[in-house]
């Protein structure tokens, strides 16, 4: 946990009840504590109400999404939600202990390239061009279909009212094993 701590930018959000420098300062005195709460979130399979409320800056800062779209259209823009220190923390131990029973279970797929360390879209392209090359090499008929699914997030809708938006995802893990941050 306090590693974890210590290793997060320094970036708070406006919800935050304690900015992300101080709780770098208070960690080794308040990690167990953070532990429990985080805990009792994962045995309860609910997320606390203060962790899904996120600062929704869509229309305070925007941000672009491709430089050739046209700045003038709503729909060239995304939105950005800046979420607690909390939320991105329960996100990060759970995500670290989860890929770390995935991969000692050995449950993904050796090839996989996302959220594995040494494993990027360089190297998933590579995979794919040796594979290719291989198969011209043999003789046989290669075909590549490519799916760009890079603005099926964009379509999400934003209420322009309101600048916080409450994220209504139950957190649910379905693994046989009793699942904890005791060890982190």
């Amino acid at each position: 946990m306090v590693t974890t701590v210590r290793a997060l930018p320094g970036k708070s959000c406006s919800l935050d009840v304690l900015p992300t420098r101080l709780l770098k300062v208070v960690i080794d005195t308040i990690a167990p504590f953070i532990t429990e709460l985080f805990n009792r979130s994962l045995s309860s399979g609910r997320v606390p109400e203060v962790f899904k409320a996120a600062y929704v800056t869509a229309y305070v800062t925007p941000r672009i999404k491709k430089a050739d779209m046209v700045p003038t259209d709503p729909r060239s823009y995304r939105p950005i939600s800046n979420l607690p220190v909390s939320s991105k923390l329960l996100e990060r131990m759970v995500a670290r202990q989860l890929l770390a029973y995935l991969n000692t279970s050995g449950l993904l797929p050796r090839l996989q390239s996302a959220y594995r360390p040494h494993h990027s879209t360089e190297t998933a392209i590579l995979k794919i061009l040796s594979d290719i090359l291989l198969a011209i090499d043999a003789g046989d008929l290669s075909a590549l279909v490519l799916l760009d699914l890079s603005t099926a997030i964009a379509t999400m809708a934003v209420d322009k009212s309101s600048t916080t938006r409450s994220h209504t995802t139950r957190l649910t893990i379905i693994i046989e094993k009793n699942f904890s941050l005791s060890h982190c």
